[in-house]
C-alpha cells in the first residue's frame, strides 16, 4: 500500500455499512501520554510512554432518514456506545490484509446544520469506551473479510499481517449488517498459508447470532498472552442462515505496555 484516496474508506457503525451516507471521518487518533522529565544530572530530558489516548474523532455524513440504515435513524438519540470500524482501501475498495481502525466509542451528540447545498450531520465519537480492551492499547489492525454477502464456508488462503506468530492476544471484529438466519463468525490462524491449516482462534468468535432483524457488531478481546499464528483470515459457520452480509478484522496485538 503507497498513497491512497479518501473515497476508498469504507465506514461501520453497530453492524451497518455507513459508507454510502459519510463523507468524513477522524481524525483516528492514537495518542500516548508522554511527559518529559529529567534527573539532576541527566544531559537531557527522558520520556516514558504512558496510557494511550484512542478517538475516532467526528463521522460527518449526509442527513438521511432511509428506514433501516441511515445515520438518521440509528444515531440520531445523540449519545450511546458505539462500536466502530473504519476501512482504509489502498486505491481500491478495502480488501483482506488492508488497514482498519476499530475500537467502541462513546457518541456524545448528533448535529444537523445546512451546508452549502446539502443538510449535513456531525456525529462526534469521543474517547475510547471498552472495559474489556483495558489491557489492550492498539486500535489499528487487519481487514479479514471486506463487506459482501456470503453463502459459505471460506477455503481461501489467509493474510500475512505480523511476518510471525505473536504470544500477545489481539481483538476480533466483526460487522453483520443482515442474514436471512442464524450464523457464527470466528477468526482463524495457521502457520502455514494453505486451507487445511486454519482452525479457528479460541475466543475469536461471534458465537451464533442473526442479523436477519437487528444488524449484529462486537469486538471480542482475548487474552493478552494468547498466541495467535502467523497467518489470519475469517471464517462463516452457517446455522439456518443461507446468506450474510458481513465484514470482520483482527487486530493482533504486538505492543508490550
Amino acid at each position: 500500500m503507497t498513497r491512497t484516496h479518501s473515497k476508498h474508506i469504507r465506514v461501520f457503525v453497530d453492524g451497518l455499512d455507513m459508507s454510502g451516507f459519510s463523507r468524513q471521518v477522524g481524525a483516528l487518533s492514537w495518542i500516548f501520554a508522554a511527559e518529559p522529565d529529567a534527573a539532576f544530572t541527566d544531559g537531557s530530558k527522558n520520556i516514558l510512554i504512558g496510557q494511550p489516548e484512542i478517538s475516532a474523532g467526528t463521522l460527518n455524513t449526509f442527513f438521511d432518514n432511509t428506514a433501516a440504515t441511515s445515520p438518521h435513524v440509528n444515531l440520531n438519540t445523540g449519545t450511546g456506545t458505539r462500536n466502530v470500524m473504519v476501512a482504509i482501501g489502498a486505491n481500491d475498495a478495502p480488501v483482506a490484509g488492508d488497514p482498519v481502525f476499530a475500537w467502541k466509542f462513546e457518541q456524545s451528540a448528533y448535529s444537523a446544520e445546512q451546508g452549502s447545498g446539502f443538510v449535513i450531520v456531525s456525529i462526534p465519537l469521543g474517547m475510547a469506551s471498552y472495559a474489556s480492551t483495558l489491557t489492550y492499547s492498539k486500535p489499528w489492525g487487519v481487514l479479514l473479510a471486506p463487506m459482501a454477502a456470503r453463502t459459505a464456508a471460506s477455503t481461501a488462503t489467509g493474510i500475512d499481517d505480523n511476518g510471525a506468530s505473536s504470544a500477545l492476544g489481539g481483538i476480533f471484529v466483526y460487522h453483520a449488517s443482515s442474514s436471512d438466519g442464524t450464523f457464527t463468525l470466528t477468526a482463524q490462524e495457521a502457520d502455514a498459508n494453505v486451507d487445511g491449516s486454519f482452525a479457528d482462534i479460541t475466543g475469536a468468535t461471534s458465537g451464533s447470532i442473526t442479523a436477519a432483524v437487528t444488524p449484529q457488531s462486537g469486538m471480542i478481546a482475548l487474552s493478552t498472552t494468547a498466541t495467535i499464528k502467523r497467518y489470519l483470515r475469517f471464517q462463516l459457520a452457517l446455522g439456518t442462515a443461507t446468506t450474510v452480509t458481513f465484514t470482520s478484522a483482527f487486530i493482533r496485538n504486538n505492543l508490550v505496555k
